[in-house]
This record gives C-alpha cells, structure tokens and sequence, in this order.
C-alpha cells in the first residue's frame, strides 16, 4: 500500500511550461509581420511510385505570403508541367500521376520561398526520392555440400531498396528458420552457421527481403544443403547433448570469427544514432560471445545485447561513447578476441537556435546563431534567402560570427534572416525575422477568465499582452495594494503570474496591467480555492490463491463542487473491467483470481483539477509454469541423469517434481509416474528396465496445483534381458461346467526386458499331481477344455522373451467350471415373528451335490393374497439372501395381513438349484399407516373444517380414526381434546372456543392392533391476532354505516325497479327478449371461500376435485377416486419399492364407473366398503 506521487509527466510539464515563460513573445496576426514556415517535408523525403507526390511547405505572415520552388538550386515554373500544382494559399506541391508519367522523373532537391513585401523564409533542402523494390536477379545456385561440424556462411545479398529492405529466412512451408547461438542470421542479411550439424540439412533455405513502402516481398531462389556425416542419426542420439560432437565424431575446434574478419576493425557512428557491433564466431563446440569497453563499464542504461548475445547495441550514441570495444569468443578449446574501434561524429546540432526578433523604432538587438558538431560546422547568414554579402549594406547592421548585431533600428530593417550551419554530415537552416513595430499594449486572451486551483498548490496565472516597445506588466488582488511580486508571488517575462503555494486567502479577483509609452492595458483573472482530492482508505497489497475472491478498497474525500472520477490502473495501464471484476464507488472487486491479475493496481480519484493516486501490489499464487529445457546426461546400462530449468513458481514455492516416462513399444502416447523428487531439485538419476525406449517429461508441484507437463527429452534405449519377474493375479476358474479359463495380468513395457514378451502357461491336477502341461502364450489368457465339474489344478505362468526366461513362479490353485446344484435345502421351517417379518430354518445339503462353490441359501416368497377381501394384490416373487455356511435366517418387510408361499434353493457360480417342498403362511394384522391429506380449513373465527383420506396401507380391519387436538398460544398449550371416529367418517368440525389461538391437531388410524402413525397440522393464524373481533365485527359495522354505501344500495334499488318496470311492460306489449338457449352448458359453482371468507392451509385445498363437474341439476358428478382400481392398475403390476414389497395394493373390484343422479357426493365409496368390514 502507498500513495503515489504524480506521475513524472506532471512535473516535465510544469517545468516545460516555465521554461516556455522566458520565450520569444508572437506578434498578433492581425499585425504586419514578415512570413514564417509552419510546416515542411523532411529533409530525406522518401515517397511511394504508385501513389502522388506530396511536398510540403506551409507558411504564415501578414500579409499572407507567396510560395516559389526550386529544384535543384534552379526556379522551379510549376506552370510550365500540367502534372503538378501548388494547393491554394499554402505552397505544398502536388505531383500527380493519373495521366502518366514516371515519379523518378521528379528526384531531386526542392526548396521552398515564402514571401511578402516584408521578407523571404526558407524551407529546408527537401531531397525527394522515390522508393525502390527491385527483384531479385534470377539465379541457379548448386547445391552447398559441407562436412558435419565445419562452419558455413549462406549469403543473401538482397538488391538495393529504398529504403533498405527487412531480411529473414524462410523454409519452403514459410517456416522460419529456427536460430539460436549455433545458427543465426548477421546484421548484412547472411545466415551463418558456426557448425554444421546433421539436422541441418534441407533443400528449401531461402533468404526473403521485405521492401517497406510497397509491401511486398522478394524472396531468393533457395539453398539445399547436404551435411555429410560418418554417424547418421539412430534412436539412441541425443540432439544438442553437450557430448554431442565427440559422440557422432566431430572434431573439437577452437573458436575462429566469421564476421567481422581478423582481430581489429573500425566503425564510424553519428551522435544520436544507434551504434551497432556484431561479432560471428565459428567453433566446435559452439563459442559464447562476451562483450567489454576497453577503459570502462558498458554503458547499462543505453546497452542491450541482440541474437544471442552476437549483437552489442548502443542507442542514443554520443561522445563519450567513443572508444576501443572488443568481443570474446570462448568454447571448451579455448577462445579468441576481436576489437572494434569506435569513432563517434556529429552532423551539426543546435547549441542557440535564432529566434524572431521584436523591436520598436531606434531600439538595438541582436540574432545569435550558435551550433556544433564533429567537424566543427561552419555558419551562413543570409537575409531574405539571399547571402548577406550579396544584400544591399545596412550601417545599423554588424555580422560578428555567429552573431548579427542590430542598432537604432528603423522601419526599414524589416527582413527575415535565415542561418546555414553545416559539415560534412549534414546541415541546419533556420529562419529568424526581425520586426520593427509601433503597438500600444493589447491582451491576447479572454477577459474576466475563471480559474480554480487546488489548495497548496503551485499555479500560474496567463496574462498574455503583446506591444511594442515591450510593455511592463504589473500584478495587482481585488483592485487595490502594491503590484505582487517577490515572496508566495512571480512574475515572469511573458506576463504570467506564479502563486507557488495556493491558500484559502489567495482566492480573489487578480488584475494584470501592461504599459508602454503608447498606452496601456489591463484584464482580470478570478481566482477559485478548491479543497485537494484525497484517498483516505488506501488498497493494501494483498496474497491470494488462483480463483479465490479480492477486494480491493479506495475511499475519497474531495471538494464537494467538483465531480469525482475513481479509476484504476494496472501495471500503470487502464484496467479493463471485464466480466470478473466489479468496480464500486470505494473498491474493485475480483472474482475468481488467476495468474494475470497479478500486479500493481492503482486506484486513481480525480476531479478536472486535480487526482490522488494509491497503489497496492496483488500477489497471485498459481501452479507452477511448467520445467524447461530438459537434458539426459551419464548415460548407462539401467540408468540415465535427467536435468532440468525449473519453471516460474507464480509466488509459491515449488515442493515436489514428478518425473514421468513414456515408451513407444505397448503403450506409446500414454504417460506412467516413474519417480517423485523434492522441489529443491533440478536433476536426478532415473533408474531404468531394460529394453524400453525411454522419453521423459518433470511436472512441477506446488500448493496451488501442478504445472502443465514439460516438453518431452530425447529418448534413450536400453539394451534387453530376460525377465525378472512373472505376471501377477493368476487365476483359474471356469466358464463353463467343462472347462478352466486361466488369467494373468500381462506384464508392462518396464518389466518385458526384451522384445517378443511371452508366457508359458502349465497346469496340472492338484490331487493326482500328474505332469505338467504347458502352452506358449502371447495375450494374457488361456482357456483348458475336457475338465471334470469343479476339481482343483496347480497354475504357473512365466515370461520369456528373446533374452531368456524369468524366474520359476509360484503354483497357484485353480478350479474347473461348476454345474448346476442337484439337490434343494431340506427341513424347511417357517416361524411367524410379527406382522411383517418371519424366520427360517433347514438343513444343509450335501457338498457332493453342490458341484461347485456354494455361494449363497436363497429364499424365493411371493404374497399370494391379502385376507382383505376383494383386494388385488401383486404376486410378484421377491428374494432373500443367506451366506452358505448359515442354517437359519429373518425375511422382513412383510405385509401384515397376507398369505405369503416360500420356496428356497441353493446357488453357486453356476446358479440355482431345484426349488424345495413349498411352504405357506400368513401374516397378522398390523396397525395402519397414516391418513392421507390432512386438511384444516378455517371458514370463520367460529369454527374450523377438517378433513381427511382414509390410509394408504390398512394393514388389516379398520376399527376408526383417533384425533387429538389442543389450543395453544404462544408458549401457552390448552388442554388436549380427544376425539374417536368410525373408519367410514372423514370430517369433522371443531368449534372455537378461544378466537384468538391457534390449534394444533393430530390424527390417526386404529385396527384392532392399535393405532398407527399418526400426523399433524395446525390451524391458521386469525387475521389480526391482536383484535380478532374487530377485525370481523367492527369492519362490517362501518361500512354498513357509511353515507356512500347507504346511497349505493339505494341507487341499486332503484335501478333494479326501473328495470323490472321495464321489462313489464315489454312483456306486457308482446316484445321479445333474449333468452339462454344453450341449456347444456354447465354453471359453475359457487366457491365457498367467495361466501365464507375461509382460510386455506392445506397443501391439497386449492387444487380442483380431479375428474368432477357439475351437472345441471347441481349435483356432482363422482369420477375415479384417489382409491380406483385404474390408479392401482387392476389385474397389472403395481409398484414395488427397494426390498419388492408392493405399494399401493389396496384396491378393490370396480363395481360402477361413477355414482349417477343426486346421490351425495359423501355416499360411501367402495374403498369406505372394505374400511366398514369390521
């Protein structure tokens, strides 16, 4: 967390505008003034051949200037070549081609005049030349032998452009030739090799030259390359291995320069430019490049090093940079030096530009035309574009040097004066006029100006004025005091005003007065003290994990007057706020952080006169970046050195690496862990099998996650052996009654040792211990044919390869398929424990019957009925299991109430056996499960409705239902009511006896076992707890009491009297009136709750009677109930839960579709029949 200073800009600007104060003061356009250049070409003015030529020159002057040309030092008549012309009031040229033409036909040197009767400007020589891509010349280059390890140089040589054109090479598939320290293109365009290597060679090096203005590119016919070599490249070779040369056969040599040539050069730099030296080295293995300055350091703020280090830039060159420079190249052999020569020039700079010279009649001056260079240039005054030798004498005026010295000037020295310096690197060429001018003062700018400024503060007040002689300029507050000048207050040349540190008091209105002998003028300038902009709750730097949330806080106090702006920066760059982050009046949220948003973050609050700045550093801690660059090295038998860089730890320390291996024989492409190591580490010794070709990639592990798996090595083969080990998990077992399947877990690419892995399987009797049989097996199974039913057998299962065999295994026993059991459990007894559960008893079999591994005892029960009559149930079987050493076991989850059979088997791998003697019995009555939909309704404060749906499993007869119910209000519980009712009944109404609490019923089901689960509700809370008679009783007095409501039931009664006289007398007339005709459209019914006001607190009440409507005669009709046989399915499957007993089997026969005529729509259902049996 810090607060930020301003940013460097703020004070560069500040102090360029004060040095701006001492400067030359402009004259008024609306005053006569010499001419003026504003704009012009460049001096090298490079210009595309398929567009129009452009040569600027702009100019100002009162009065407006004239424009002429030459070309070539010769006047240029426009006139005289229809293709070019000159812009109005301006002296730019236009040079235009659509007719014809060819552009280098107008190369050369331009010069532009601008004059009026007051003087002549000059533009600079303008040396126009038009650009240039000429193609490469056709050419057949033969092939470029070379012996592996010698150096090679492929030349470019690219054609002459203007400007010169980019260079790069190119493969065939536009591939860019891939560079490094070994192979790299020079500074010339050359692509040098310091040493040929076999993967070198290729017949598509083609050198390419990119020409800036046309945007086009040449390319050169391309290389081919033949690398001859006496190791062609095998499996085992490791490309850029540092033993690499001497492992194929290079000869080592020591270092030699390709470029520059010899041990000492020389090179020539102009002040300003960038200086480039290169040194190209060749050698076995390839040479380091090093750079120093003899005398000294390298100068590190200008110095940067360029291709790999064979490159030494220095920018922005000047003297000091002079000087003997020298490169090293180094290998293991030994190493070599070159030095370098720097001479640094100078084309001619300015060290004190002319400026415009303003002077009143009889006043004396001076143009000073100061520069330097390397030569020392020479200076040339001329006046109004001419030499001044050549211009008419001038007593007033005196050339000393580099220096013209005006005195007792008068109307007649008006004149623009240009200085020439020049040397042999170039020139410079300024214009300077001197006029002469009889003005009283006058202000440049608006009067009675606004400004506002922050307090504590330095600022400046503008007075610009303008007169001649110069006028002197005096500052006076509010009107009134001595002029202001000295202490918080200066007054600079041009007239501007500097308070260097504002306060409250310094608000006001401040007046600037300019006087000269002619007269004099003033302007006013208001002045507005605002409070600073300042962040009070500044971010902190905070450490987060990747996708975890940070806010970060910026609370601001300003001046309540100005409009406050909050931005942010990150990394000093606008922050764009994308759909992660949220930015609030006082914070920035992110979401979800990850590794880019690390970084400095700036909170910037800003009004338009001023900003606070504070910054807070975000520290993302993410998954490693993955390891690079990695190298085997100590190459043996069964092991091999890895190294690796490891990658960035994005902010948290790296803990482990893993190594992994691929190979390419059984499983290529899929990667295997081969060892772990911790993360202080960057190299390990990897043991390794034999026969495997290896390819290794590290994975970089930290708290965060793992990094993205390395690129792979190179890969390494080791030589093959037998095996030393067998395949695990061998087993026998049988997939039919006949025979033995025997299984192995094949064995991997590490453990094979050698090529052609395969198993020799033998098998054998275990009690007749008979000879082995064995077979030869390439996959991981063989099946044995013709085996009795279930014997055991001896297995063994070794690898071989082509190196040998592994060690003898290990017997391993085994089975034969299984066959059916022949015999069925015995003594079977069923023992009735309650209503839904039983327990069973038998007798083992004999294991000679099994024929097989006994696995289970396993009941088959089914429900063959219920002893509810007419009930449809489900008999579909259900199962139940007992391990086979048990004689005895509980089936439960019966229905109470219920014939059940039982029959029971024995199963091993091969299945079933035969069923036993069937067994028959029956379950007790139970108690009930819970009443279904349990409503309470509340009408009124009177009187709550309840009612219910008869339970879904009676488990036997239905003796009644039990409700228990009690007033309770707040923490104070009423006694509780009990209340007993006949099965068929399923409502029921309670009177209230306390209309203020609420009341909290349970209900449930009796059989003759007793009552069942029971469930509860409670009544809703009345509308105003408070005053619950009020709010029924007083409401309906005061609207029956109400004027309005009285007139309204008047006004109703009445209408309907008008009405019925009405239709009297139509009546009576014989008139018509329209009538229902659609008599079968049913009327809805009138909703209760409309008439009652009732309160709904069932979950079931606002849903519509399923199936019903209204007849015309108002009765219901009754359709399917909850309780129909089509919901239950009859004569069909019901539903079964998880241990297969049936739900919703209590059903009935279906005696009629619906009830019909009046009948009640409480008329007992066939359902309240079988509830009524008791």
């Amino acid at each position: 967390m810090a607060r930020q200073p301003p940013p460097p800009w703020v004070h560069a600007a500040f102090l360029l505008c004060l040095l701006s104060l001492g400067g030359a003061i402009e004259i008024p356009m609306d005053l006569t003034q010499p001419p003026t250049i504003t704009k012009q070409s460049v001096k090298d003015h490079i210009v595309d051949p398929r567009d129009n030529i452009l040569i600027e020159c702009e100019a100002k002057g009162n009065p407006a200037p004239s424009f002429h040309w030459t070309r070539n030092s010769r006047f240029f008549n426009i006139a005289k070549d229809p293709r070019v012309s000159m812009r109005r009031r301006s002296g730019t040229l236009v040079i235009d081609f659509r007719s014809g033409g060819r552009p280098e036909e107008y190369e050369g040197e331009y010069q532009c005049f601008a004059r009026n009767k007051f003087g002549t400007a000059l533009s600079n020589r303008i040396r126009l030349q038009v650009s240039k891509s000429p193609l490469w010349p056709k050419e057949n280059l033969d092939p470029v032998v070379v012996q592996e390890g010698a150096p090679l140089t492929l030349q470019c040589n690219p054609p002459p452009g203007l400007p010169s054109p980019v260079i790069f090479w190119m493969s065939s598939s536009m591939e860019p030739i891939t560079q490094d320290k070994r192979v790299s293109q020079g500074h010339n365009g050359d692509l040098y090799f310091s040493n040929v290597m076999l993967q070198d060679m290729q017949t598509d090096y083609s050198c390419n030259a990119r020409f800036h203005f046309t945007h086009t590119i040449q390319q050169k016919n391309p290389f081919t390359l033949k690398v001859l070599t006496n190791h062609p490249y095998n499996d085992s070779s490791l490309r850029n291995h540092p033993d690499m040369y001497s492992a194929r056969g290079v000869a080592e040599r020591t270092p030699s320069f390709m470029y520059p040539q010899g041990t000492a050069s020389s090179q020539m730099v102009l002040r300003g430019m960038d200086l480039l030296l290169e040194c190209i080295a060749s050698g076995v293995p390839t040479p380091d490049i090093a750079w120093y300055k003899k005398g000294g350091d390298l100068p590190s703020d200008k110095a940067k090093f360029e291709n790999f280090n064979k490159a030494l830039r220095i920018t922005n060159v000047s003297e000091e940079d002079s000087g003997e420079y020298f490169c090293l190249a180094s290998n293991k052999m030994g190493s070599i030096r070159h030095t370098i020569s720097v001479r640094v020039k100078a084309a001619p700079y300015w060290l004190d530009e002319p400026k415009n010279l303003i002077l009143a009649p009889g006043e004396d001056g001076r143009l000073v035309c100061r520069a330097n260079g390397n030569p020392k240039p020479t200076v040339q005054w001329m006046v109004n574009g001419e030499p001044l030798q050549s211009a008419p004498p001038n007593p007033n005026r005196e050339v000393a040097g580099d220096t013209i010295i005006f005195r007792d000037t008068q109307i007649s020295s008006r004149a623009v004066y240009q200085c020439n310096t020049s040397n042999e690197h170039g020139y410079l060429l300024a214009n300077a006029f001197v006029s002469v001018l009889d003005v009283p003062p006058r202000m440049l700018s608006p009067r009675n100006q606004l400004i506002r400024v922050i307090l504590y503060n330095r600022t400046r007040l503008d007075c610009p004025f303008f007169g001649s002689p110069i006028p002197t300029l005096r500052w006076f507050k509010n009107g009134q005091g001595s002029n202001l000048d000295g202490g918080n207050y200066h007054v600079y040349e041009n007239g501007s005003l500097e308070i260097k540190m504002i306060r409250k008091e310094d608000q006001g209105i401040y007046t600037c007065v300019a006087t000269n002998i002619l007269g004099k003028a003033e302007n006013q300038v208001r002045l507005e003290v605002k409070d600073p902009t300042r962040i009070y709750r500044m971010p902190e730097d905070q450490v987060a994990k990747r996708g975890t949330t940070v806010q970060l806080e910026c609370r601001v106090k300003h001046d309540p007057s100005l409009k406050l702006t909050v931005s942010w920066l990150k990394d000093d760059e606008p922050l764009y706020i994308g759909n992660r982050m949220k930015k609030e009046d006082d914070s920035l949220t992110i979401f979800g952080v990850a590794e880019r948003d690390q970084g400095s973050y700036t909170c910037v609050a800003s009004t338009e006169l001023d900003q606070d700045l504070a910054k807070a550093y975000l520290t993302v801690l993410g998954r490693p970046d993955r390891p690079r660059d990695l190298e085997l090295t100590d190459l043996a038998e069964r092991s091999v050195r890895l190294t690796w860089i490891p990658g960035d730890d994005n902010n948290s320390p790296i803990t482990d690496y893993v190594v992994q291996f691929e190979e390419d024989q059984f499983q290529p492409g899929v990667w295997h862990d081969h060892s772990k190591y911790p993360g202080s580490v960057n190299s390990a010794v990897l043991r390794l099998s034999p026969y495997v070709n290896y390819q290794f990639r590290v994975i970089a592990v930290n708290e965060v996650g793992s990094s993205h798996p390395s690129l792979p090595s190179e890969r390494y083969r080791t030589s093959g052996a037998p095996p030393e080990s067998n395949p695990g998990d061998v087993k026998g077992e049988g997939t039919r009654k006949n025979n033995m399947e025997i299984t192995w877990t094949p064995m991997n690419a590490t453990s094979a040792f050698g090529p052609n892995l395969r198993y020799i399987v033998k098998w054998r009797r275990r009690e007749t211990r008979e000879a082995w049989n064995n077979v030869t097996v390439w996959g991981s199974r063989y099946v044995v044919g013709q085996t009795p039913v279930y014997v055991p057998y001896e297995i063994r299962v070794q690898a071989e390869n082509d190196f040998g065999k592994g060690p003898e295994p290990e017997s391993v026993i085994g089975y034969s398929g299984e066959d059916y059991p022949r015999a069925a459990p015995t003594e079977v007894k069923v023992r009735v424990m309650n209503s839904t559960a039983i327990s069973l008893q038998w007798n083992r079999v004999y294991p000679d019957t099994v024929q097989g591994q006994l696995r289970e005892y396993r009941a088959y029960y089914w429900r063959e009925s219920s002893l509810l009559k007419n009930l449809w149930v489900s008999q579909k079987r259900q199962q139940a299991s007992f391990p086979g050493d048990r004689l005895r076991g509980v089936v439960s989850r019966l229905f109470p109430y219920s014939n059940y059979k039982l029959e029971m088997v024995v199963v091993n791998g091969r299945g079933d056996g035969p069923r036993s003697e069937t067994k028959e019995f029956t379950t007790p009555e139970g108690v009930p499960s819970a009443p279904r939909r349990f409503r309470v309704r509340q009408p009124n404060l009177e009187t709550i409705n309840l009612e219910w749906d008869h339970p879904e499993h009676p488990n036997g007869i239905m003796t009644g239902y039990t409700l228990k119910y009690v007033a309770f209000n707040g923490t104070k519980v009423g006694k509780q009511i009990v209340e007993n009712f006949s099965p068929n009944q399923t409502k029921f109404t309670v009177q209230r006896t306390d209309p203020v609490s609420r009341y909290r019923f349970t209900l449930s089901a009796r059989t003759q076992v007793g009552s069942g689960e029971a469930v509860t509700e409670e009544s809703p809370a009345p509308p105003n707890e408070a005053t619950p008679t009020a709010a029924y009783t007083n409401n309906q007095a005061d609207i029956a009491t109400q004027g309005w409501f009285i007139g309204l039931m008047c006004a109703i009664a009445l209408l309907v009297l008008i009405l019925l006289i009405v239709c009297f007398i139509k009546r009576s007339r014989g008139g018509k009136y329209p009538v229902r005709e659609k008599k079968d459209v049913p009327l809805g019914p009138e909703d209760p709750k409309e008439e009652d006001g009732s309160f709904d607190y069932s979950d079931e009440d606002n849903k519509p009677l399923q199936g019903s409507q209204t007849s015309l005669d108002g009765t219901i009709k009754q359709q399917e109930s909850d309780d129909s046989l089509v919901d239950y399915g009859e004569g069909g499957e019901g539903q079964f839960n998880e241990d297969g007993s049936f739900i919703g089997q209590y059903t009935v026969k279906k005696d009629k579709e619906e009830t019909e005529g009046n009948e009640s729509s409480e008329a007992t259902s066939p359902v309240n029949a079988i509830y009524s049996l008791a």
